[in-house]
């Protein structure tokens, strides 16, 4: 741009200014612009005003206000109760509907309400609104209406063991305390808090449903142990939950109870529903194998199984039979409700929390649960029920069949012990040696390693029995070599199979001998694996660098994910595993010295020293008292393998074979039938042979 332009520029925006400020207008035109604004706003308000004034904006139709004298006369109790909803405040006498309305600070009379005309219509409508909402409300919840309004209070009952809050909205319990017990992160074990556990009935009659979540009960406290959580519906008619906590136990008795009902659900109805949602609560430090060990738990009436949803992962499940009670169970701690009678039926849901989730560090799974109950309005007590709130203690849950004197609760079954062998093992011989031992030393880590020696010692003759089997191999395997030089072929087999039969026949070995020992150990090894993680009474022990058995004893943690395994190993390293598999490697070192390997396959051996190795992987994230046993029996078993050395001789051990070799043996039944066996094979074999040599003669 040259010079000219930018003079010429400047001059027209100097113009275009001075010609606004010539123009702009004086404090007395502005101030009049203003007073003529506040004229126009104050003449349209004083319009609407005018207009409102000689109008009615809203009225009840006919059709509404018959029904709410309907409703009003189908009430119990309608001539004393009413309708209380939100400011509605009516009753029913001689026909003739009476009582007011409160919108806000004025006070509406019903016949103002219904009328056509109004001084003052704004309060007028309101009224009109608050009217035809109660009408619904009512319409919905007949004589529980009444009781859909209310402030929540909270009632406490509590015993040495447990105490519960109950609150008065939906007569729910909110809060369970279990105060002997503690957690990870506190001193006091909260099973569940308010808005975690939701348990609610729902009543019907012919047209209506009622839940009673949405209703405010009026509490009485019977004693000191029992509550009465009550709705009165007018004439006489109540309908309430009444909660005792036992004493001395981990238990509430739950029982409905009702006066009059049959005057607000007819005797044709016959059934309840329940619907429970509860949130498990996260209460371990080791939270993968937490959330492994949870979900839902019912037991058929009249059945010794129990059953169970998946736990691992979601999943749901539905049946029609009667159930006898449902649990929402935990590692460690469970709820249930059992019923006196039965459920009819069920349907439950369990979700887990993902990972990233908002509640995946506080809560494990979300439980749903729907099933109902028999009914019947006309009893005054409609049904029972004992609510279990506590731990997953076998020889407590064993104890409180007591609660039902007509039928083995089966309790215990919320505890994981193997199945039907396996629990056998634990029922009979691990808990009670384990009870016994710990009623006289209270240092876990002393009862563990003391169990571990009296099995050990109790299962000591078939580790000898195993070890001498080895020893009579070890000296017979060039004998057996010897065979396969003599008989290579394939055709051979069946000679090569009965020399080697014979060679131990003579010595009085048998390959099996080795094996069935070993094989009748697995049952209390197993049994051993499944009770560790599942003994409440290692939770929270300490023992030398490891402060809770029940958990992994973690030496080094980190927050990075270990592709493949992290899902087994975790995020840390256990030293008592790290321990049990060093000692494993050592204990199969000396297994590969002490058995021929010299026909082993080279694989085969690096297989054999692999398998520690996995078993770190999958027991690092297992109770540290697992890890401990498994450690301080590889230990023994490493003992016991130099004590059998020293004991068995093979020198002697030869000389005992020559001896049985010398002993004209008596062939007892089962090798006469493989030996004849044998012989009639070979001979069809023979005979196979000659046809087809005949059949090659003829070609």
């Amino acid at each position: 741009m040259d010079k000219n332009s930018m003079i010429g520029m400047l001059l027209m925006c100097a113009v275009i200014f001075g010609f606004m400020w010539l123009n702009q207008p004086s404090e007395a035109e502005l101030a009049e612009q203003r007073r003529q604004q506040d004229s126009i706003a104050a003449a349209q308000a004083q319009a609407e005003k005018s207009a409102l004034a000689g109008a009615v904006i809203d009225t009840l139709a006919d059709t509404e206000l018959a029904q709410l004298k309907a409703i009003m006369r189908d009430m119990p109790g309608a001539d004393t109760a009413g309708i209380r909803a939100e400011g509605v405040n009516l009753t029913l006498a001689g026909g003739q509907i009476q009582g007011t309305i409160n919108v806000g600070d004025t006070t509406v009379d019903i016949t103002e309400a219904v009328g056509t005309t109004t001084a003052n219509p704004v309060a007028h409508n309101l009224a009109v609104a608050a009217l035809k909402k109660a009408i619904n409300i009512y319409a919905r919840n007949g004589a529980f209406a009444g009781s859909l309004t209310g402030s929540e209070q909270i009632v406490t009952i509590k015993n040495d063991l447990l105490s519960v809050d109950i609150s008065t909205q939906g007569a729910n319990l909110v809060k369970a305390v279990l105060p002997k017990y503690k957690t990870f992160k506190s001193d006091k074990l909260v099973l569940f808090d308010k808005g975690d556990n939701q348990c609610n009935f729902t009543l019907s009659n012919n047209t209506q449903r009622f839940d009673t979540r949405n209703f405010f009960f009026t509490p009485e406290q019977e004693n000191d142990s029992t509550v009465l959580m009550k709705l009165d519906l007018g004439n006489g008619a109540t309908w309430g939950l009444r909660y005792t906590l036992v004493p001395d136990a981990y238990m509430l008795r739950m029982e409905i109870v009702q006066q009059g009902m049959n005057q607000v659900i007819p005797l044709n109805i016959n059934t309840i529903d329940i619907d429970w949602q509860h949130h498990l609560s996260r209460h371990e430090e080791g939270k993968m194998f937490e959330e492994r060990n949870s979900g839902i738990y019912y037991k058929y009436t009249g059945e010794s199984s129990v059953e169970n949803t998946k736990e691992s992962g979601d999943d749901e499940d539905e049946t029609k039979d009667k159930v006898k009670w449902i649990a929402a169970k935990n590692q460690f701690f469970s709820m249930a409700l059992i019923a006196d009678s039965t459920f009819v039926g069920g349907r439950f849901n369990s979700h887990a929390h993902k990972y990233g989730d908002a509640e995946y560090n506080d809560y494990l799974k979300v439980l749903n649960i729907h099933t109902t109950i028999p009914y019947s309005s006309d009893r005054e007590n409609a049904g029972k029920f004992y609510i279990f709130m506590g731990p997953n203690s076998y020889k407590m849950l064993s104890s409180y069949d007591r609660f039902s004197p007509k039928e083995d609760l089966k309790l215990t079954r919320l505890i994981p012990l193997g199945w039907k062998l396996f629990r056998w093992v634990n029922t009979g011989i691990v808990i009670p040696l384990f009870d016994l031992l710990s009623r006289f030393i209270s240092n876990y880590g002393i009862v563990i390693l003391l169990l571990t020696i009296i099995i050990k010692i109790i299962i000591s003759p078939l580790t000898f029995k195993s070890y001498m089997s080895q020893a009579k191999m070890r000296i017979l395997a060039p004998d057996i070599a010897a065979i396969n030089e003599k008989y290579p072929n394939q055709e051979d087999a069946l000679k090569r199979q009965q020399k080697t039969m014979e060679l131990y026949s003579l010595a009085g070995a048998s390959p099996m001998s080795g094996c069935l020992p070993m094989l009748l150990q697995m049952p209390i090894l197993i049994a051993l694996f499944v009770f560790f993680p599942s003994c409440i009474d290692l939770r929270g022990q300490s023992f030398l660098w490891a402060h809770d058995l029940s958990a992994p004893d973690k030496i080094v943690e980190w927050t990075a994910q270990i592709p493949l395994v992290s899902s087994y190993f975790g995020n840390h390293l256990s030293l008592f595993c790290l321990l049990m598999t060093v000692t494993n490697l050592i204990y199969t070192y000396l297994t590969m010295q002490s058995q021929n390997q010299s026909n082993t396959m080279p694989g085969m051996k690096w297989m054999m020293y692999l398998m520690p190795l996995m078993f770190l992987v999958f027991f690092n994230n297992y109770a540290s008292g697992l890890s401990y046993y498994y450690f301080l029996s590889l230990l023994i078993t490493i003992a016991q393998t130099y004590l059998c050395r020293y004991l068995v001789k093979e020198d002697k051990v030869r000389a005992q074979i020559a001896a049985n070799r010398a002993k004209p043996k008596k062939k007892g039944g089962f090798m006469a039938r493989l030996e004849e066996a044998q012989r009639q094979q070979q001979a069809a074999m023979r005979e196979q042979e000659k046809r087809n040599r005949k059949k090659g003669n003829k070609r």
